[in-house]
């Protein structure tokens, strides 16, 4: 009997995996509240867990999209509903 090895994760893998989510948590929050003061931080973080990489690279990169999209919809019904922008 073999069993296939058990490669761990290594520690930045989990701090990217914390940082995507984090930033589309902060990044939807922006829509909600206040679109120039969350949403590049929220970018930011996003493209740091991209770079970092590692076996949470997907979810970085969905990061992205959506941060991306929450800067669009959230400027867009901040104009809209004449609410301030940052």
């Amino acid at each position: 009997m073999s069993a296939a090895p058990y490669e761990r994760a290594r520690p930045a893998e989990t701090i990217a995996g914390f940082l995507a989510s984090a930033a589309i948590f902060v990044g939807l929050i922006g829509v909600a509240y206040r679109p120039l003061r969350f949403v590049p931080i929220a970018v930011l973080l996003a493209l740091v867990a991209t770079a970092i990489g590692g076996r949470h690279e997907r979810l970085a990169t969905y990061a992205v999209f959506i941060c991306a999209a929450c800067f669009a919809v959230g400027l867009a019904a901040a104009v809209i509903t004449s609410n301030p922008l940052w």
